[in-house]
């Protein structure tokens, strides 16, 4: 079969061995992958894929099942032919990949393969980091950094769905009218005011935020957090803006504020599997009836995998990138 392979710090596809599947795998023909930043990290050779997974990139596929395990078979629910969506942890710029049958979900109806493609990683990150690690509640604010991005695009619409109110930010004036589609409350003009100044005029009025979902950081971000909400949760999932911050302590203490680091890349198959199911169960229901959609910026076809990640290394996106592999 073909793959997408990181060669010489670019992208080829190559012939590779198809796999086989695994008692407690399914084997899937991909049809549509999504692309995430830690691609570009892996394309970098600071990102590679975790033990037992493909070397080639890609965190989240949709396509049809060809073959399964004999586990698989007996517990999955799936039948040969069914069309899945799946988070995996590495493996998607390719033909077909075996995905432990935890990691699969039923496609939602209505959706096409490059909408169910761009589900599992994004939303499963999103509800990982606002619900589980960040304990937003209803009625609470919630702070989700680069508004533009693959990412914001779930957290925004998810967050509002389950009655937050949402700042978020843009650094590209030109971006800011197009993601007002997502819903948020307040959208925060990088190149007019800081966070931490949305951050200070939130707690003046009486709604400081109680949750921040943050994959920029940096400087501002130690600036923001005296201004949180008593017990807020500001939980760090990547570092873009910075791998350095200065932490005011003093609301720290009193405030009783937490920061988190939160990774789902690092989780077992079962805490994967479980945040899947979760998942389904609040929003399956809103994608099939149009509630929630699915934010596509752009599909490319398998072999335009360098100019789709060009998309996202220039910030051009706003909500997800996807690769048509059939």
């Amino acid at each position: 079969m073909k793959a997408i392979l990181v060669k010489n710090g670019g992208l080829e596809i190559c012939e590779v061995a198809d796999p086989v599947e695994k008692e407690n795998e399914i084997l899937v023909e991909i049809h549509a992958a999504a692309l995430n930043r830690a691609d570009l990290l892996q394309k970098k050779g600071t990102y590679p894929s975790p033990k037992g997974w493909p070397e080639w990139p890609g965190l989240e596929l949709s396509g049809k099942i060809l073959s399964m395990g004999k586990e698989a078979k007996e517990k999955s629910g799936f039948n040969v032919g069914d069309k899945v969506c799946a988070l995996v942890g590495g493996g998607a710029y390719a033909e077909k990949i075996c995905v432990p049958y935890q990691l699969a979900l039923p496609m939602p109806k209505n959706l096409s393969y490059e909408e169910a493609a761009a589900i599992p990683e994004a939303y499963t990150t999103s509800y990982l980091n606002l619900f589980k690690e960040g304990h937003l509640k209803k009625g609470q604010t919630v702070y989700v950094s680069a508004g533009a991005s693959g990412l914001a695009s779930a957290a925004i619409p998810m967050a509002k769905g389950f009655g937050a109110k949402v700042i978020t930010d843009c650094i590209d004036e030109t971006k800011i009218e197009k993601i007002t589609d997502l819903g948020a409350d307040y959208i925060v003009d990088l190149n007019k005011e800081k966070v931490s100044d949305a951050f200070r005029r939130a707690d003046e009025e009486g709604n400081p935020v109680n949750c921040a979902m943050d994959c920029l950081c940096g400087e501002d971000m130690g600036v923001s957090m005296q201004y949180m909400a008593e017990g807020g949760y500001w939980v760090v999932i990547s570092t873009l803006a910075g791998i350095t911050t200065n932490l005011y302590l003093r609301p720290l203490l009193t405030r009783g504020l937490h920061v988190v680091g939160s990774m789902l890349r690092k989780r077992s198959v079962e805490e994967k599997g479980e945040l899947l199911r979760e998942v389904k169960d609040g929003l399956w229901s809103k994608f099939e009836d149009g509630s929630v959609k699915v934010k596509v910026y752009k599909t490319f076809p398998f072999e335009k995998a360098e100019e789709a990640q060009a998309v996202l290394e220039k910030n051009e996106n706003v909500g997800k990138v996807v690769l048509k592999v059939r």
